[in-house]
């Protein structure tokens, strides 16, 4: 490989974003192995207003690239610089990314190998406390001059590169990083290939956590390991963000969806992450409630509201309330007109629904539909009965279960096959308790409306 070209990239940007972000400063500076053979530097007028934040990190002003050439009138000149050549940064994602959306954006595409500078300093220097270039080259005694701004940047991470070739005893790591199947240049810097490795394809949870060891997302995955992965081959600024401040995963199989999804909503409402922005705020709820007219009916009727107790029946939207009513109305030949289904009208004339025993015309007495409306409120109270949801384990000789005691969800667990079960209490020494709240009744919700009763065992 010594005679690969390499070309080592700083960028200066306006901020805003993976997507949001125009160059105001690029410096290449082209190797041929580890030898310079040429450098190419510029202010470049990124056509936006430079933020005041920016300008204090980089000392880059809007009047400081008044004059710049625009990115459009620079390209030809980096394309070709940079042709045939791997393109090397410190957190390589971000120089190339930038640099490939500006492409992008006049209409070309851009495509070169690459490499990290962190990825591979983390490999070749190991146990340094941080890898940041500024910490880094404090750290091995390579000197930074103008920090934040693309030449002086750039010309410590050639420094560094050199450094980390002269480590490379044959180039075995680098080769190894630009392999057609290694993602060591797709994984963000702090995660080594052998933390996804150990990341099984299997139904679970997974906890991104920053250097502190703080969750800062939690997620559930039907396989893991494909799941984690697609953070990282994600070009959004929040992924990617999230990529960058992710120093250690850790992961629980469930060995099913419906515990995987409960556990999520754990460890969201225990850690409150960063990164999560679903779950944080329980959302509206729709209700079955009841009251009395002026003419004494017991009337049916739904409610909004982000309360989830002291009500007949609970919802998580209003389409799935709505269907809950048409059955009592159906079952217990109730009034569509008197269980809300039907407005501004005389006498019921519901499209499918139509054998309501004469309530709205007077033919049917008051007191009579009243028990019948009292039978069909505690149809539902009966709902609130003890029962286990019983899944598939993590492996072929145990049995996950989840336990709903009285109406209430009380957390899940597992089970080996051979273990008898007689009574509901039998499964409490394998309960892991866990807090009933508005996302796992909402998750309990979707999961009995989708798959019934085959997967229940009452009590």
């Amino acid at each position: 490989m010594e005679d690969q070209l390499f070309a080592v990239v700083d960028v200066e940007t306006t901020g805003g974003g993976m997507t949001g972000n125009r160059l105001t400063e690029i410096c290449v500076v082209l190797l041929r192995g580890s030898v310079i053979i040429d450098k190419y530097s510029t202010l470049i007028d990124p056509e936006i207003h430079i933020p005041v934040y920016i300008t204090a990190l980089t000392g880059i002003d809007n009047n400081l690239v008044a004059d710049a050439p625009k990115f459009h009138e620079v390209a030809k000149e980096i394309e070709e610089l940079t042709r045939g050549a791997i393109f090397v940064a410190h957190n390589v994602n971000f120089d190339y990314n930038v640099l490939h959306n500006e492409f992008k954006e006049l209409g070309f595409e851009f495509h070169r190998k690459k490499l990290c500078t962190v990825r591979l300093s983390r490999k070749l220097i190991p146990g340094l406390f941080s890898y940041s270039l500024g910490r880094l080259c404090d750290s091995i005694n390579i000197p930074i001059i103008d920090r934040h701004r693309a030449e002086g940047d750039t010309d410590a991470t050639v420094i560094l590169f050199q450094r980390l070739l002269s480590l490379d005893s044959g180039w075995e790591v680098i080769r190894s990083f630009l392999h057609a199947h290694s993602k060591e240049a797709t994984l963000p810097p702090h995660i080594s290939s052998e933390q996804i490795r150990e990341l099984p394809e299997a139904p679970g949870i997974y906890l991104f956590k920053d250097k502190q060891h703080k969750v800062i997302y939690a997620g559930k995955a039907i396989n893991i390991r494909k799941r984690v992965l697609s953070h990282f081959y994600d070009k959004m600024t929040k992924e990617y963000q999230l990529g960058q401040e992710t120093y250690y995963i850790d992961h629980e199989t469930t060995g099913n969806e419906l515990m995987a999804l409960l556990l999520e909503a754990e460890h969201i409402r225990k850690h409150y992450p960063k990164y999560n922005q679903a779950q944080k705020r329980p959302g509206m709820v729709y209700q079955i409630i009841s009251y009395i007219n002026q003419r004494g009916i017991i009337q049916l009727a739904l409610g909004k509201t982000k309360m989830t107790s002291d009500s007949v029946g609970t919802f998580y939207n209003r389409a799935t309330a709505t269907e809950k009513l048409e059955q009592l109305c159906e079952l217990f030949k109730l009034c569509p007109r008197y269980c809300t289904l039907q407005s501004n009208i005389e006498m019921c004339s519901h499209y499918r629904i139509r054998n309501c025993e004469g309530i709205c015309d007077g033919s049917e007495l008051v007191q009579d539909y009243n028990k019948k409306v009292m039978a069909a409120i505690a149809s539902l109270g009966s709902e609130t009965q003890s029962y286990v949801i019983r899944e598939k384990g993590r492996h072929f000789k145990e049995e996950a279960f989840v336990l709903i005691k009285e109406g209430r969800y009380q957390g899940f667990g597992f089970v080996d096959v051979d273990v008898q079960i007689v009574a509901v209490e039998d499964y409490e020494p394998f309960l892991k308790l866990q807090e009933a709240t508005y996302h796992t009744n909402k998750i309990l919700s979707n999961y009995l409306r989708k798959q019934g009763k085959p997967k229940m065992l009452f009590f």
